[in-house]
């Protein structure tokens, strides 16, 4: 997967515009010539679920190119088939905004290469996405001028295609992808020399103390450089390992030297469940999730990686209480992150331990394939947002309503925040618990920032001695200085933040509940995931139905009421509470800690396309939790919901059986 480019390069001048006519689409694919003008509108948050639909992701070799864009929805159709981009030798791709936002998975850009794409343009691109593309030497670009000049089958300058972007990204773009960079110039780093102080945010602080010197990196890097650092963990999971193993044998042979082997963690956290996902038993693609993860234990065996795996309710049956396993966002903040360190994992909501005062962000197979043999971790420097909750929650609202809320505002929406560090602060954040706060640092992913953090202060302190008996002492630097710069403050009155939901197909789409103005029924109640299957969503979950349960109330009927552990700590916590009978009670069904139907991967999704499903996870894009139409909402209205049969809050619930 090298291309190394010089001076020129040309295209075929046929291009697949990702237009919302899915008319416009097949005719590209079929052979017509279609111009910019006639594609009009493009479609924009074309996120990487469409472009590798999570059932793909059980390929990790060539067969990759035979699935670009199968995901891909307009207007109600899927307008691109299985081999259809293959076959089509088109080269060039063109979409509007915020493309490949969405899951970390690398998988997009390889399967679009595979596929014979050479240049992706775009009105703009998700930070993960682009890293991506880079590493395996996919081009990008935002310069919809050079449309024209490709048609007329025009060579485009090297510095043209590279243009706007930082000099690592250009030199990695140079040498054909990541890999055959870092064999060229990692040999020897070492860590970066001290700088002279001067007003830094905390991200700033934490990322100059692990940055590392290399001969075509500068020591202190400012916003918009590239630059390498070494990161405290390294962790993957199943989708990603052995595409990551197969790359790195392929390219460096076996025994592989890992770098510090001692800070890499496995996980197994995505698949648990995979005889129950509809998706993959349909398309008879068990054995192959079966394949991927052998794939993943032989290399953690071989090197000797400390693995977590979930758990199936079988196993959860015969186990004897010392397996610790779970989520592994959630797994790092319970056990391993902590303030001050830098934390690398190949999945988009590595931002979940930003809540503890650390830099956590998600990198793409490549990246962490780099990491595994160099020890250095690529990033481009981002700007950051100063998001200043001020004022006090009020009852039943929840960070999910606040990031919700933040979501639907009109400069997120317009990508203010793509690639940018979201650094929460004010009142509503001091009150806020550690779970909450990871609410918010996890779905910063959604808000498409680079990754969210929360200085560490007494509520850090707290949640380190009650989780992890840890005496932790917070250093005079972590902080970020009163004169630090930001791109932008964004202040939210959170008195005024109301119970919200997100409609279906994008997180986006947020708009408070009371709005809505209209019965939506339900099919499926789904709580859990990263985002909401942490201990204090499942006390939202239980005070809920703890009430319900009291008032002889069960999930309604036709309604199929789901709650997942996010680990197994969490699930240990609602044993001991006594939590469990009141979710037996109103008839939902507990499920072992894994990412499940969030990953469309167990209970909890979709079957049929009439099935609507409201659900605490982080992201409803289309295809995401099955078939049907997602609505997202926080743990309580989940919960409310669930007994009522359609969307409810959980204050409605309480006024609708008052009597």
């Amino acid at each position: 997967m090298q291309t190394q480019l010089h001076s020129a390069a040309r295209f075929s001048p046929r291009i697949l515009y990702l237009s919302q006519c899915p008319a416009t689409v097949k005719k590209a694919l079929g052979g017509q010539p279609v111009r910019l003008a006639d594609a009009l509108p493009l479609r924009d948050d074309v996120s990487t679920d469409e472009i590798t639909p999570i059932a793909i992701l059980t390929h990790f070799d060539n067969e990759l190119g035979r699935y670009p864009y199968t995901g891909f929805r307009t207007q109600g159709e899927l307008p691109v088939a299985v081999d259809a981009m293959r076959d089509s030798r088109i080269q060039v791709v063109v979409a509007g905004r915020r493309y490949g936002k969405g899951s970390s998975r690398e998988h997009s850009p390889a399967a679009e290469k595979l596929a014979g794409v050479r240049l992706v343009i775009a009105e703009s691109f998700e930070r993960i996405y682009r890293q991506n593309a880079d590493n395996i030497g996919l081009i990008t670009s935002t310069d919809f001028s050079l449309i024209a000049r490709i048609e007329a089958g025009e060579a485009i300058g090297w510095q043209e295609l590279v243009h706007g972007r930082d000099a690592l990204a250009a030199a990695i773009l140079r040498e054909g992808g990541l890999l055959p960079f870092g064999r060229a110039h990692l040999g020897r780093i070492s860590a970066a020399p001290e700088i002279a102080s001067r007003p830094r945010t905390l991200f700033e602080k934490i990322v100059t103390r692990h940055a590392l010197t290399t001969g075509v990196t500068v020591a202190d890097p400012a916003p918009g450089d590239g630059a390498f650092v070494r990161a405290d963990w390294r962790f993957i999971h199943e989708y990603y390992t052995g595409m990551a193993a197969h790359m790195l044998h392929a390219a460096f042979d076996r025994p592989l030297h890992l770098s510090d082997p001692g800070s890499i963690l496995v996980f197994e956290d995505h698949t648990s469940y995979v005889e129950e996902s509809p998706t993959h038993v349909r398309e008879g693609l068990v054995p192959k999730v079966h394949r991927m993860v052998r794939a993943q234990r032989d290399f953690a065996g071989e090197y000797g990686l400390l693995t977590h795996r979930t758990l199936t309710e079988l196993e959860a049956r015969a186990e004897d209480g010392r397996n610790v396993a779970g989520i592994s966002h959630a797994m790092m903040a319970e056990r391993y992150a902590l303030p001050g360190q830098l934390v690398v994992g190949t999945d988009s909501h590595t931002p979940h331990s930003g809540a503890l005062g650390c830099v956590a962000f998600g990198i793409g197979t490549t990246d962490m394939a780099n990491a595994f043999v160099t020890g250095a971790v690529r990033l481009t420097v981002p700007e950051s947002l100063r998001i200043v909750l001020d004022g006090e929650l009020s009852a039943n609202v929840t960070a999910k309503d606040v990031v919700l809320h933040l979501l639907a505002q009109p400069y997120i929406r317009a990508g203010g925040g793509v690639g940018k560090v979201f650094e929460f602060t004010g009142a509503a954040i001091a009150r806020m618990s550690t779970d909450e706060r990871a609410t918010l640092t996890n779905m910063s992913a959604e808000l498409g920032g680079f990754t969210g953090i929360v200085a560490p202060d007494a509520e850090t302190l707290r949640f380190l001695l009650e989780r992890r008996a840890m005496r932790f002492v917070i250093e005079d630097w972590m902080h970020s200085d009163p004169d630090a710069s930001y791109a932008q403050t964004i202040r939210i009155d959170c008195s005024a933040v109301p119970v919200m939901v997100a409609s279906p197909g994008d997180p986006g789409n947020g708009r408070p509940l009371a709005a809505i103005g209209q019965k939506v029924r339900i099919d499926i109640a789904y709580g859990g995931s990263c985002t909401a299957g942490k201990r204090e969503d499942f006390e939202r979950y239980h005070e809920v139905l703890q009430w319900a349960a009291d008032r002889g109330l069960r999930v309604a009927a036709g309604v199929d009421l789901f709650l997942q552990f996010g680990t197994t700590a969490v699930r240990d916590h609602c044993l001991a509470a006594g939590y469990l009978e009141a979710f037996e009670r109103v008839g939902a069904r507990m499920l072992q800690p894994s990412c499940g139907a969030c990953g469309n991967c167990g209970p909890g999704g979709s079957i049929r396309p009439d099935q609507v499903t409201v659900s605490a996870i982080n992201r409803n894009f289309p295809g995401r939790g099955g078939p049907g139409s997602v609505w997202l909402a926080s743990p309580s209205t989940v919960a409310a919901s669930a007994i009522a049969g359609e969307l409810l809050s959980f204050e409605e619930l309480r006024q609708r059986h008052s009597i």
